[in-house]
């Protein structure tokens, strides 16, 4: 059955990736994809803030040519049938835009990578408005969530959770959650579009299997075991302090212990295909 859907996301290579992957499936007809500028986002943050030989921002330099190596072929090859609307970041949320995707009246909406959801649409698309949450909630919410499990020495927590979206900042009912492919010698850049590009294939599984998908029970963790972060958060100390752990075997030590780690920490499964 042909899925109708509408995406809302954001403008660097790696949402341009999600939306001509999605769009590239013979089950599923875009209607629409609202792409939000780069303004705001993590590196305007960190140029705008930063000083001479701050190490962020070759980090994030560093991060967008990992990007060109696993998404550019892909971007430039496949032809793009998205139909992509580009817009300022927030105008998601303005009631033109608004009005404009109700009109398109899709079977779902899929947001990823774009700002904090604060119209109508929450309402009016209930059930049917699906997050893609780059982190594993609820042991990390907010921003750079796949970034602090570096940082804190918890590899368990990389991954991606796909949620119905709600008025809060990744609380909403999760569906479905995939961890990390984790392997000897990787980088944090290497993980993390490893992870990108396992979760829009299974976000067009769970497209797919919609009607099927299952209601699961919630994870439940004591509040203050829950770590929450925002973009202010990504320091200087906190990038040493992850290039530290790689240097003295994070990832080593992580798949000597996976099995167990991940047996403690469960997840959320649900049956797509």
């Amino acid at each position: 059955m042909l899925k109708k859907i509408v995406l809302l996301t954001g403008s660097e290579l790696r949402h341009e990736f999600f939306k001509k992957y999605i769009s590239s499936m013979n089950e599923i007809q875009v209607l629409a994809t609202y792409c939000e500028s780069t303004k705001g986002n993590l590196s305007d943050f960190v140029e705008k803030q930063s000083i001479s030989g701050d190490i962020r921002k070759l980090h994030l330099h560093t991060r967008s040519i990992f990007e060109k190596d696993f998404f550019e072929v892909f971007c430039e090859t496949v032809e793009d049938k998205s139909n992509s609307i580009f817009i300022n970041r927030g105008r998601i949320n303005q009631k033109d835009i608004v009005s404009k995707i109700i009109s398109l009246n899709p079977d779902l909406i899929i947001s990823y990578g774009c700002s904090i959801i604060r119209s109508e649409l929450l309402s009016y698309f209930k059930g049917c408005f699906i997050n893609i949450h780059l982190g594993l909630s609820p042991y990390y919410r907010g921003s750079g969530t796949n970034y602090w499990p570096f940082v804190n020495n918890e590899l368990q927590f990389i991954g991606t959770t796909f949620m119905h979206i709600d008025e809060g900042i990744d609380t909403g009912e999760i569906i479905h959650q995939i961890r990390a492919r984790i392997n000897h010698g990787d980088n944090i850049h290497q993980i993390g579009n490893r992870l990108i590009k396992d979760s829009v294939i299974e976000c067009s599984k769970l497209i797919r299997s919609f009607e099927k998908l299952e209601k699961k029970k919630p994870i439940e963790i004591k509040t203050e075991e829950t770590k929450y972060y925002q973009k202010k958060d990504f320091s200087e100390e906190s990038l040493k302090l992850a290039q530290k752990n790689l240097s003295e075997g994070i990832i080593a030590k992580y798949l000597e212990n996976k099995v167990i780690l991940e047996k403690k920490y469960p997840i959320i499964k649900n049956s797509v295909s």
